[in-house]
């Protein structure tokens, strides 16, 4: 049954990528972003939400408000234009663009004014929200230098030269809520969370540009609580990563055989508060190493073992 949604989620999505750029800083010559205080490599929730939109457009065939849209005279248009597309009416944008009943977003529905101030739009507080990505491990950062296959400038002898910034590899967990009191305000609907946790999934793997190849979802955890207005908070990070004793230092990761995740501390969270759980729905990567203490487990035996309802997704 397609409604909206009445139950508070709480989203773990855990990928990695090998040899490659998660998410450049145009601002830093494209480098992938790191906070420099510890090594950690950051990726925007934009990025992801990126990754989301354009796998609902591609291959699921439902419009979004946010993309690219060529004008007649070739310049790219505006929101507002594409605002002006939907007869400047919100409630056909949010009826028609998926990605707006999950982000929300300011949407211009004219160009007037008064005293400075923009009276012709609303926005909306998007009942789904992801933090910064974060790896779960120092990295370390590449910069490659190579051969173009063309000359630099007409009659030139030497050809042109590349550079780019890699990370080897990078294990990277981002968090997200699902709040069903701002469903509500876009209408979110059960069967628009099941293209979200799709899109999560299979839009990270079939993002295959030059600069993202090499990326592979891991694990993706759904918990929908049944008590109102309430989630946990933070269950990213009850997963740890602990390196295979062959592995000096974090920097040196280069695949999933040099670590394992111990999830002792998302057995003892989510054991304390089962009784505030509906149901867990998840979907792991065979190749991935889950330990409790010094057992290998996977997902659904973690859970059989807590006795919660759950169900692994399908797509």
């Amino acid at each position: 049954m397609n409604e909206i949604i009445k139950n508070r989620s709480e989203i773990v999505f855990l990928y990695d990528i090998t040899d490659a750029n998660p998410n450049g800083d145009p601002a830093d010559s494209n480098k992938p972003r790191i906070d420099e205080s510890c090594g950690i490599n950051l990726v925007t929730d934009v990025r992801l939400k990126r990754t989301i939109r354009d796998y609902i457009l591609k291959f699921k065939g439902q419009e979004i408000f946010v993309r690219k849209v060529s004008k007649k005279d070739g310049s790219i248009a505006m929101a507002k234009d594409r605002a002006k597309e939907f007869s400047n009416n919100p409630e056909k944008i949010i009826s028609e663009c998926i990605d707006v009943r999950m982000f929300g977003g300011t949407i211009p529905i004219s160009d007037k004014k008064e005293k400075g101030e923009d009276k012709g739009s609303i926005t909306l507080t998007g009942p789904i929200q992801f933090n910064m990505g974060r790896s779960l491990h120092r990295v370390e950062t590449k910069h490659i230098k190579g051969t173009g296959a063309f000359a630099s400038k007409p009659g030139a002898k030497q050809q042109t030269f590349r550079e780019e910034y890699i990370l080897p590899y990078a294990i990277i967990g981002f968090h997200g809520i699902i709040n069903e009191n701002a469903a509500m305000d876009t209408s979110l609907t059960t069967s628009d969370k099941e293209v979200l946790m799709d899109s999560i999934w299979n839009g990270t793997e079939n993002l295959i540009t030059r600069s993202k190849f090499g990326q592979v979802p891991r694990l993706l955890i759904e918990v929908i609580f049944q008590e109102e207005n309430f989630h946990i908070g933070e269950l990213n990070k009850s997963f740890k990563l602990v390196l295979n004793p062959r592995i000096k230092d974090e920097e040196d990761i280069r695949s999933l055989d040099d670590f394992h995740l111990e999830a002792s501390d998302f057995v003892n969270i989510v054991g304390k508060n089962k009784a505030k759980i509906h149901k867990i729905r998840y979907k792991e990567n065979p190749k991935l190493h889950i330990f409790i203490e010094d057992t290998q487990k996977s997902i659904e035996e973690i859970l059989k073992d807590l006795d919660i309802d759950y169900d692994e997704f399908e797509f």
